[in-house]
């Protein structure tokens, strides 16, 4: 094997992610390997490797990189835990509309070759109501009738494995002041994915502001799905949550998230009760999954969001 290119070493948010837990072998292997990897695929798809971006996200490395022809790239490495097979599965689904462009992947490797986007220029960095009418507007396009024959997993499938961790979590001696919240969230669940929903659309399970990039062959795209199959409320339950700080520092906060939820229900026609009941299913789950991992700011702004609602 090669020398690795300490140029390809994981960002420190990376590392520390997944690295975190001294028990998961998995994650520790595939973060050691990882410059050797990144060198690999550049030889093997023709790339011209320009550089690594940082701070990067929390489960994938991404380097921005050039095809033979000069046609720039981004170059996506994760886990190989099956997530990139979902992932491009989705893309493809998505024709390039509403979303970033597959170029080429070796799922089994977690590897994906992408389009490359605007990485530093987000939703975010609209006012408010022009990133919600953009986010909106996207997320439409996005939802389309599954493929037949499909990989991905169902809303309630997916979220039985958070329910599991919002149960696990709320029994805990540190969450005692949210067991209560727990409870609710774990009830609203259950009644959610008892019946009585839409037809199923392909969703991109992870969808917020700062998910939606700038493009050139469209204003913007969105990045990075979780996706499954269900009905749409999941899907947009994180749009309430954006820029969740600026709403709780905000006079009248509760009134403000509940107009939230009523206002981008009747904008996309979604129910506004199985929308709140998303929302604070996800908020709860989060800010628990926080406090868990020791980002105590973090959980406990997301678990007085839930609690407005």
């Amino acid at each position: 094997m090669s020398i690795a290119d300490h140029r390809f070493e994981p960002p420190e948010r990376l590392a520390r992610s997944l690295g975190a837990g001294p028990a998961d072998e998995t994650a520790h292997a595939w973060l050691a390997k990882l410059p050797h990897t990144v060198q690999e695929y550049l030889e093997r798809w023709e790339l011209t490797p320009e550089r690594v971006v940082t701070p990067g996200g929390r489960s994938s490395m991404l380097v921005l990189v050039r095809q033979s022809d000069g046609t720039p790239a981004a170059l996506k490495l994760a886990l190989p835990d099956g997530r990139a097979a979902l992932e491009h599965a989705a893309l493809t689904a998505w024709h390039g509309l509403g979303a970033v462009r597959p170029l080429r992947a070796d799922t089994e490797a977690g590897v994906l070759l992408l389009e490359r986007l605007s990485g530093e220029v987000s939703l975010r960095s609209l006012t408010e109501p022009k990133a919600v009418l953009e986010a909106t507007a996207t997320l439409q396009r996005l939802w389309v009738r599954p493929p037949q024959d499909h990989p991905f997993p169902s809303v309630a499938d997916g979220t039985a494995r958070l329910a599991g961790a919002v149960r696990e979590y709320g029994a805990q001696p540190w969450a005692a002041e949210a067991r209560a919240l727990a409870e609710e969230a774990l009830d609203l669940r259950e009644a959610l994915t008892a019946g009585g929903q839409e037809p199923d659309c392909l969703l991109h399970g992870a969808y917020e502001q700062g998910k939606v990039l700038a493009g050139s062959r469209a204003p913007w795209l969105a990045v990075g799905p979780r996706p499954l199959v269900g009905e749409r409320a999941y899907d947009l339950a994180w749009l309430v949550r954006d820029r969740v700080d600026t709403l709780l520092a905000s006079p009248g906060s509760g009134a403000g998230a509940r107009r939230r939820v009523t206002r981008l229900a009747d904008a996309l026609d979604v129910d506004a009760e199985r929308l709140r009941g998303w929302t604070l299913f996800r908020a709860t789950h989060a800010g628990l999954s926080a406090l868990a991992h020791g980002s105590r700011p973090a959980g406990e702004l997301l678990l007085e969001f839930a609690a407005m609602l």
